[in-house]
């Protein structure tokens, strides 16, 4: 499989190519050439498939013959030792917990997936290599317990300062060895753009091996298509149209579950679900893709004021915006609505959900409400645990929840980070001394 750059589809490279680099020299995202077409039969049997065996699948076709059939078995093995499963809240509506991996964020399935990969092509090769990792909140989480004390890699974790959670902020500042976490004066707009801005500096590429671990890179991006085939299977005898809600900041879920649909899932719409930070259903609404400065909500992971993967839809569909416009329904919500709709779930339906999922949930509603004709099954996609925003969400349902062990193991430790400006320069000179 050749892989092109979205700013130039004469910019190619293979798998392995795509994963070491990240992002390509000319700062487009890498995007496959073709996306490939499953055979009926696979939809025909895959309700008797396990998440592990429909991963094969998916990602052989993506991966070709640069990993045998058999070690991509074991990196998926060791990768996705965790379920996705779907909770059914009511007939016509489930929540689909992607919150089971180490770090109890669906970040997990890309993370170590991603993790493996680079490891798998890396074992042969000297020197090390430097992943740099913007981050909202669970994405350093989840690629600092992937990468963990892994041989020859060095994670460098880029967080805006005071707007990730406390648990989030422990679970990235606190495992040391080969993990560091930069907190940034700024944004996580300002992260993202320290982060690409270091994939173009000539002095820094030449003088360092640099990938990425955040949703740019292509690696992070097939995985988190697994789940959308994985709750298809558990929903096909259904006899409906699905309707997926996908809570989205950088835009990363909702693009691995567009490329799913590309290669034969039969999704009827996809729902773009955003908080304050409504770029992408702005550009939905007025075919206008306007940048803004980020803003900061209940739901952080979502707090994206310039989503990537926005290149990347947009090359799925070949920048036709009617097409993209068909299947993406967008709208957004300010936190007051979270916090009622996390309060309403946990009330009707016995259920806890995080604020990210609230907003999905929000989001499915808007969209039932305007299409009641249409016989739509819908899967809100519950992207954290709800103990990881014990402020917000204990503040909705009046109660304390539970915090697991693994979280409360992480709140008792040392945070270890180095703050750093927003500016580019003190960047570079960090990552040049390290």
């Amino acid at each position: 499989m050749i892989y092109f750059s979205t700013n130039n589809k004469s910019v190619t490279v293979s798998f392995r190519e795509a994963v070491i680099k990240g992002i390509a020299e000319d700062g487009g995202l890498f995007m496959p050439s073709f996306i490939p077409e499953l055979p009926q039969k696979f939809f025909n049997e895959i309700d008797k498939l396990s998440l592990g065996e429909i991963a094969l699948e998916i990602s052989s076709k993506f991966v070709e013959d640069e990993i045998p059939k058999n070690d991509l078995r074991m990196i998926i093995e060791k990768s996705i030792s965790f379920d996705a499963p779907l909770i059914k809240l009511s007939d016509g509506l489930s929540i689909l917990e992607l919150f089971h991996g180490p770090t109890l964020a669906f970040k997990d399935f890309g993370a170590r997936f991603m993790a493996n990969v680079l490891g798998y092509f890396l074992r042969h090769e000297n020197g090390h290599v430097t992943i740099l990792v913007a981050t909202s909140g669970d994405t350093g989480s989840a690629v600092a317990n992937g990468f963990y004390k892994v041989d020859g890699v060095d994670v460098v974790i880029l967080y805006p300062a005071g707007k990730v959670s406390e648990i989030q902020e422990k679970q990235l500042t606190t495992l040391g060895e080969n993990i560091t976490a930069l907190e940034v004066d700024g944004t996580f707009d300002d992260c993202q753009r320290l982060v690409k801005a270091a994939f173009v500096d000539p002095e820094l590429i030449k003088k360092k091996k640099l990938s990425s671990a955040n949703s740019i890179n292509i690696a992070r991006l097939i995985p988190q298509s697994f789940y959308y085939f994985k709750s298809y299977a558990a929903l096909k005898k259904e006899n409906s149209n699905i309707v997926f809600s996908v809570p989205s900041g950088n835009l990363g879920n909702l693009t691995a579950g567009l490329i799913a649909k590309e290669m034969g899932l039969p999704v009827f719409k996809f729902i773009a679900a955003a908080n304050a930070n409504n770029v992408f259903p702005k550009y939905l609404q007025t075919s206008v893709f306007n940048p803004q400065p980020s803003i900061k909500t209940y739901s952080n992971a979502m707090d994206v004021g310039n989503p990537s993967n926005y290149a990347r839809i947009v090359s799925l569909y070949g920048n036709d915006y009617e097409k993209i416009k068909s299947i993406i329904y967008g709208t957004s919500f300010s936190d007051e609505e979270t916090i009622s709709a996390i309060k309403e779930i946990h009330s009707k339906y016995n259920y806890t959900i995080d604020p990210h999922g609230a907003v999905g949930y929000l989001a499915f509603n808007e969209y039932l409400r305007k299409h009641q004709d249409q016989n739509i099954t819908g899967v809100v996609l519950e992207t954290a645990h709800p103990s990881k925003f014990t402020d917000v969400v204990n503040q909705a349902i009046k109660n304390e929840i539970e915090i697991p062990a693994r979280l409360s193991a992480a709140i008792r430790k040392e945070k270890k980070s180095v703050l750093i400006s927003k500016g580019y320069e003190d960047f570079k000179q960090f990552l040049l001394q390290k």
